[in-house]
């Protein structure tokens, strides 16, 4: 039944055609594919694992495999380590790591075909294939992380040469093209696709578009920069022993408008890590968890990894094709990241001499251009060539040739993720720091995607530090287009790594982040992003200052929350707005689920959802006038929004644009509310669940879209804003907790998806129920796991003779 169900919706979707978001055209041969000797089937019937094997090692290896089959590798040396983490990853993860190299490259369109071929262009034009050469030639200062990269690659090459076309991974096969030889450099790919995911999130022209349309009372009401600083990251009132780097503060904004903004990736995500002291919890040892939330996929994101030497045991997980740990532990200490938002690009008005594009004007004079042709292979098709001018602020991203709709929008981008360091470095140092102070140290190297990095040891030590590349900026500058011709328009330094936002051992016991404000005013410098949280991190902060005696199932307690911060804000004065005296019975219903909530987005809840229906309706009646602009616009976040209802009852913009009246706060909110209930009843009378896990519905699709390699309406509950963030698209890609026990470090995790990336594996995505739940997978780790009965298999590797 598994293989007939399988074979048939894998014919409907060739039949359909391949996906990336839309149709490819070339389909493979069908008859390749349902060959019983080399198609699809060669990917179901797959025989038991050896149980030895003959490698390129070094010394003798044993890895052990665990329930959830993640590989425990005990080497001799970190270069067999490194050489079977990346054998092995390839193992599970080849046409993932394949995939995640030519996003960062831009050569998705030697395999898809034409219509990935602006998504390569952008990637091009925006640095991410040059960043990753960046990354591999400064790691070429540090022998032992190249060393250990090149390893990592002689093993993913290792698993490629024994792969026949019958055994690439379905992926090949349905797109119809061979793996490459994997290279150091392609490990170097984390970087980039992390700091793209995690970095770009901007918009200084949507900024630029929305005061050129408001003027500049409205913007700094809709768009303010603080909000009262709402649990920031270092505790209030934090005071700062140095001397701040001076800065010009003379710059001006281009005030204009943008028809169109290059796709970024959405700032909706949630993350959150905490970590308590040993004075909060039963038994005295330091209790941690975190919570990366980003886009949920097939296969996930993450793969977790044990690796043991003589000089290195450390447990996490990775990207797949990068071998250092990420997030993770090892026997002294652990840490975790949660994205910390704060401005990283500025866009610049270029003005170039004429058409040909050679020269620009810069400080009263003219300077030359650089000119790069970047040649994109079309599968199928000749090739498009992409010249991007630079220019020494960075790549003209946007011109007459790419989101420009006239030769006169021409804008420089500078991304502070442009000038890479050795972040690869500073996290192979990080998996192997016994101590703060040797933590400490790595992170000076660290100068990636701007991230909290929480920590806690053995030792009973716990901080937080957010290290990385911070241009010192006068306040507000960067928030607008500027102008790339003169030259106080420019950052040129960087914060120092001694001026960093840290703590270490406060005395409430406990640290948090959650993707919210850094810091209070009593920083020195200048602190701002577009989109901060607002709730998640009150939530964390509010629970962890009640808790003690934890243990930690409180932390997986806390983790899984789903208390719906802003409905408990917003809510009841929605309410209070409403005459009952007038209700249909409809409306009362509506009405008395909503009354009697307790604000928790259970999954199986009606309530969440009639509030949800009634917010959406309620935000976009009181920012229609944003509906109504041919330019891009970012709508003011829904806490301002709140704040506005509540405290500016008489804010202009709150008039519905297409009526003679002019409606009052009240009226919105009465409006609103009979268009929900009337949503509702359409939804009840279309058949549509709309319990809140059906409503929301979750979905984890395969990277191409393929709905057979793909889950939809996943039972979970939480939601945006929420500590348990699962939205439809993104959630928690991690969950871990640890406790740093004297007698030996124990851990918990849990990812939605598999180790596997097989879809026809029986255990593809075999942890999403489980995760959905909220249940966890205590993780084997240690000095010795041979005798553990947590180990379900074993593979022994000799060296070649």
């Amino acid at each position: 039944m598994k293989t007939f169900r399988f074979l048939f919706f894998l014919v409907l979707s060739i039949a359909l055609g391949i996906s990336l978001n839309s149709k490819i055209e070339n389909v493979p041969p069908l008859g390749k594919i349902l060959s019983p000797f080399e198609g699809y089937l060669q990917n179901i019937e797959k025989g038991e694992d050896p149980v030895n094997r003959v490698l390129a090692v070094e010394s003798p290896v044993t890895v052990y495999f665990d329930e959830i089959n993640i590989p425990h590798i005990y080497a001799e040396n970190d270069h067999d380590a490194y050489f079977m983490q990346g054998y092995l990853t390839a193992k599970d993860r080849l046409w993932q790591m394949d995939f995640f190299s030519r996003v960062v490259m831009g050569r998705l369109s030697e395999v898809l075909g034409e219509r990935a071929a602006n998504f390569d262009k952008l990637n091009r034009r925006i640095g991410l294939k040059k960043m990753t050469y960046q990354v591999w030639e400064n790691v070429q200062e540090f022998p032992e992380v190249k060393t250990g990269m090149e390893a990592y690659a002689e093993g993913v090459n290792a698993f490629i040469d024994e792969l026949d076309y019958a055994d690439y991974p379905i992926e090949f096969k349905l797109l119809d093209y061979e793996p490459e030889p994997w290279s150091p450099v392609k490990s170097c790919l984390a970087y980039a696709m992390l700091s793209n995911t995690l970095s770009r999130s901007e918009a200084d022209l949507e900024n630029t578009n929305a005061m050129a349309l408001f003027g500049e009372e409205l913007f700094n009401m809709m768009y303010p920069e603080q909000l009262g600083n709402l649990d920031p990251v270092i505790r209030k009132g934090k005071t700062w022993d140095f001397e701040p780097k001076k800065v010009v503060s003379n710059f001006r904004n281009i005030i204009s408008k943008t028809p169109q903004t290059i796709d970024k990736p959405s700032p909706l995500y949630g993350s959150n890590n905490f970590v308590a002291a040993g004075s909060k919890t039963k038994d005295g040892n330091v209790i941690f968890a975190n919570e990366p939330d980003l886009q949920l996929t097939q296969p996930s994101i993450w793969y977790a990894t044990h690796l043991h030497t003589p000089s290195l045991n450390t447990m996490g997980v990775t990207v797949p094709g990068t071998p250092t740990i990420l997030i993770g532990f090892n026997n002294e200490i652990v840490w975790g990241v949660t994205n910390s938002p704060r401005d990283q690009v500025d866009w610049y008005s270029i003005k170039f001499r004429n058409k040909s594009r050679k020269e620009y004007w810069y400080n009263n004079q003219w300077f030359k251009t650089e000119k790069v042709v970047e040649e994109i292979k079309i599968r199928g098709q000749a090739s498009q060539f992409d010249t991007i001018v630079y220019v020494h602020h960075g790549p003209v991203v946007y011109d007459k040739n790419f989101y420009g709709d006239n030769e006169k929008i021409n804008h420089a981008m500078r991304w502070v993720a442009h000038s890479p360091g050795n972040t690869l470095t500073a996290m192979y140092k990080v998996n192997r720091s016994q101590s703060y102070q040797e933590f400490e140290t790595a992170l000076t190297y660290f100068n990636g995607p701007p991230q909290n990095f929480l920590f806690g040891s053995k030792a009973g030590d716990i901080a937080v530090n957010l290290p990385g590349k911070f241009p010192i900026k006068p306040e507000g500058k960067g928030k607008f287009l500027l102008d790339g011709s003169q030259t106080d328009q420019e950052w040129t330094e960087t914060i120092p790594f001694e001026h960093r936002l840290w703590d270490k051992n406060p005395d409430q016991g406990f640290l948090s982040s959650a993707n919210q404000h850094q810091v209070d005013s009593l920083y020195p410098y200048y602190v701002w992003d577009h989109h901060y949280e607002y709730f998640r991190n009150r939530r964390i902060n509010d629970r962890l200052s009640l808790m003690n005696n934890i243990v930690p199932k409180d932390f997986m307690k806390l983790q899984n929350d789903n208390f719906n911060y802003h409905a408990s804000e917003s809510l009841p004065a929605m309410l209070d707005s409403l005459d009952t005296a007038t209700f249909t019975s409809a409306q009362r219903s509506y009405f008395t689920q909503l009354n009697t909530w307790d604000y928790f987005n259970e999954p199986e809840l009606l309530a969440p959802t009639y509030y949800q229906l009634w917010w959406d309706i309620l935000y976009n009646k009181i920012w229609d006038e944003y509906d109504t602009t041919n330019i891009t616009v970012n709508k003011p976040h829904r806490y301002v929004t709140t704040q506005l209802l509540q405290n500016n009852p008489d804010f202009k913009l709150f008039d519905i644009i297409d009526t003679k009246a002019i409606e009052t706060v009240n009226q919105l909110y009465y409006l609103s509310f009979v268009e929900a209930v009337d949503s509702l009843a359409s939804l009840n009378n279309s058949s549509t669940k709309t319990n809140w896990a059906a409503y929301k519905n979750t979905q984890i699709p395969h990277v191409l879209k393929l709905a057979p390699f793909s889950r939809e309406n996943i039972n979970i509950g939480g939601g945006k804003g929420i500590v348990n963030a699962a939205s439809k698209s993104a959630g928690p890609s991690w969950r871990m907790i640890v406790e740093m026990n004297p007698e030996g470090t124990k851990a918990w995790g849990i990812y939605p998806g598999s180790q596997t990336g097989n879809p026809a594996d029986d255990k593809y995505g075999h942890m999403i129920d489980k995760w959905a739940a909220g249940e966890y997978f205590e993780l084997l780790f240690g000095e010795d796991i041979s005798q553990s009965s947590k180990v379900t298999s074993t593979l022994t590797i000799k060296p070649e003779q």
